[in-house]
């Protein structure tokens, strides 16, 4: 049997790390990734030195049952394992990982570093097709792409998409390899779309390459993530009321209980922690309508308080914004254009009826996690969201799965033998974003692909080689 699984970042890096370990010598495993963060991913394969973990060294193990292994692996101090490491640290612990499991599997395991563009169903197994034209058939297929590449941002007129004054993606590169944010002049006036952690990382990276311009960040709601405290404060046990609340399916419920208890708990951060081990099953609970309500009202409150950024970097953006260097505005980008000298854009701040017409040197856009699948760009997953074999979450949330992770398709069936992994699985569950969720998902998954290899009496004897080549 050939397991083979589609994205090589983190989900699909420690998925694949935890089949090599124990599947048998008849199984084909095959990691199939883009070659620039093979192993790694993007958010940790592509980051910048000065872009570090928004989560302390001692909880990134890569299996639940060994949070501390990614501070064992650097051996680091008790005091330093408490601090916010690079991020390209963490892609190499993930790397090592993987080829550490490759080198002792007695399983086959093919590394392909290819994109694959399309899946298609043949028999009872599944058709690869990867980008150099090569394919391979598969019984098992895994998707853990990651997050959707960004969508195009509304208002932007045609010249400016082409214009290099505008920038998708903060760490694209152009043909020649060149760092978009590297050809930012160091005066440049910049807008940046989105005021979360990617636009923390660009804001970040634009100083260390010297930039002395006004930056200005603007999101709906204009909201900067916290900072952790500099040492972990004492954990919150939940009282019964919370509890309840969580059995409740009501998003107000649990936010007016949450607001009493708040004033009396030594910090915020703590309570916040605390709810984490029951998010997933408090989401599974929601009707459509307390999703809906959540979504509309309560997610960008939550995800700054979810999603918090290291104290060091919380300081410095603190810091240009006293000093006036960086502004942070609540509106929408209503239009941008190129305009004869300058990007010109019309943008409307929260709360006020009027626009204002502005002008900038660069645009960036900075929004962070997409997974609409049916707006999305991607080839692979758009291919198969046409061919019908995936659908979407009504809230743009990813695609639909059960709780096997097999993907739904058009017709709400299973599909058999092809899951899901990752943050596109957020429309069920709802903190498949962060390592600690994300390696108890691959672990489960690991198990159940396991399973059903016992299930099926494999145990002896070599497949089929892999016939597409890696590299």
């Amino acid at each position: 049997m050939r397991i083979a699984i589609i994205g090589a970042g983190f989900s699909g890096s420690v998925l694949a790390t935890e089949l090599a370990r124990s599947a048998p010598a008849s199984v084909d495993l095959c990691l199939v990734g883009m070659p620039e963060s093979f192993g790694r991913g993007v958010a940790y394969g592509e980051a910048r030195p000065e872009h570090l973990l928004n989560v302390r060294a001692r909880d990134m193990g890569a299996t639940q049952d060994k949070p501390v292994e990614f501070a064992r692996w650097l051996n680091l101090t008790r005091s330093a394992e408490e601090g916010f490491l690079p991020r390209l640290v963490y892609g190499e612990y993930l790397y090592s990982r993987l080829q550490s499991a490759a080198q002792t599997s007695l399983a086959s395991f093919n590394q392909v570093q290819q994109e694959a563009v399309a899946i298609d169903r043949e028999g009872t197994a599944f058709r690869v097709l990867l980008a150099d034209g090569s394919d391979f058939v598969a019984e098992k297929v895994v998707l853990a792409v990651g997050a959707l590449p960004p969508q195009r941002l509304q208002g932007v007129g045609p010249r400016l998409l082409v214009d290099p004054g505008y920038i998708a993606w903060p760490w694209q590169r152009d043909l020649r390899g060149r760092d978009a944010l590297a050809q930012v002049p160091a005066d440049a006036r910049v807008l940046v779309i989105g005021t979360g952690l990617t636009m923390a990382d660009t804001v970040v990276t634009l100083l260390r390459r010297g930039h002395r311009g006004p930056i200005t960040a603007l999101s709906r709601h204009g909201l900067l993530p916290r900072p952790h405290l500099e040492e972990p404060g004492p954990p919150v046990a939940l009282p019964p009321n919370v509890l309840h609340a969580l059995n409740s399916a009501d998003v107000r419920l649990l936010l007016r209980t949450l607001r009493a208890l708040a004033p009396i708990v030594p910090d915020w951060r703590g309570l916040v922690d605390a709810l984490r081990p029951y998010l997933q099953g408090y989401w599974k609970t929601l009707p459509d309508e307390e999703r809906s309500r959540f979504l509309r009202h309560l997610r960008s409150y939550w995800e700054v308080f979810r999603h918090r950024l290291a104290p060091s970097v919380h300081r410095e953006l603190e810091e240009l914004q006293r000093q006036g260097q960086l502004r942070i505005r609540a509106g929408r980008l209503l239009r941008a254009r190129r305009g004869e000298t300058a990007i010109e854009v019309v943008l409307r701040e929260r709360g006020r009826s009027h626009a204002e017409f502005e002008q900038y040197d660069v645009l960036v856009r900075a929004t962070g996690l997409d997974t609409d699948i049916e707006r999305t760009s991607h080839p692979l997953v758009g291919q198969l969201r046409d061919a019908g074999t995936i659908s979407a979450d009504p809230f743009g949330l990813g695609v639909r799965a059960n709780a096997r992770y097999e993907v739904l398709d058009r017709h709400g069936a299973p599909v058999r033998g092809l899951y899901c992994l990752g943050p596109l699985l957020r429309g069920q569950l709802w903190e498949t974003t962060a390592v600690p969720e994300l390696r108890v998902a691959a672990c489960e998954l690991a198990a159940q692909l396991l399973r059903a290899l016992d299930a099926a009496g494999i145990a002896a004897g070599a497949g089929p080689r892999l016939a597409a080549s890696a590299g």
